[in-house]
């Protein structure tokens, strides 16, 4: 059977609450690599007419069990933030992608909750989560164009609730 490669794009969504804290999950697979990894929700796209939109609400129901399409709403809203990072993938990480291919482009999206809420996490993924305030979770996360989305998070936050009041 042949190879499944991954596509080189993917999404990353921070989950927060208005007060600012994030939830953070850890790679099943960085104990094998020799640390924890912690990280923001991410996955890439399942092909590649797939939007960014329905990328990023499979993921996070992936991932965490949270469910964030228009049907459901009020409880979580989530946001474009028209953002996109282009970074070497990891050399750990290479083997999962096609021959040659070095780079990946990540999609970034915010997505508010009302409040910390357990997640139900895939174990073959991840291993555990915790909210932490913004800044923390930045510290903590093992990928620099992670810890600089959450950095970002003060301004796409308020630029969400303008949007939202906007709306109402």
């Amino acid at each position: 059977m042949p190879q499944i490669f991954k596509i080189p794009q993917s999404v990353l969504v921070v989950i927060y609450t208005s007060a600012l804290d994030v939830l953070l999950i850890r790679r099943a697979d960085g104990d094998d690599l020799g640390g924890e990894y912690w990280q923001s929700v991410t996955g890439s796209k399942d092909c590649l007419n797939e939007d960014w939109r329905q990328t990023a609400e499979r993921e996070v129901a992936e991932e965490t069990g949270i469910v964030c399409t228009p049907q459901a709403v009020g409880q979580a809203t989530l946001i474009d933030w028209q953002l996109e990072n282009i970074y070497d993938i990891y050399p750990q990480w290479l083997h999962r992608y096609a021959p040659g291919v070095t780079r990946n482009t990540e999609h970034l999206f915010g997505l508010q909750v009302i409040q910390r809420c357990p997640v139900q996490l895939n174990p073959r993924e991840h291993l555990a989560y915790q909210w932490l305030p913004y800044q923390r979770a930045a510290e903590l996360c093992f990928s620099p164009s992670n810890a600089e989305a959450i950095l970002q998070l003060p301004r796409f936050a308020l630029h969400a609730a303008g949007l939202r009041a906007v709306t109402t």
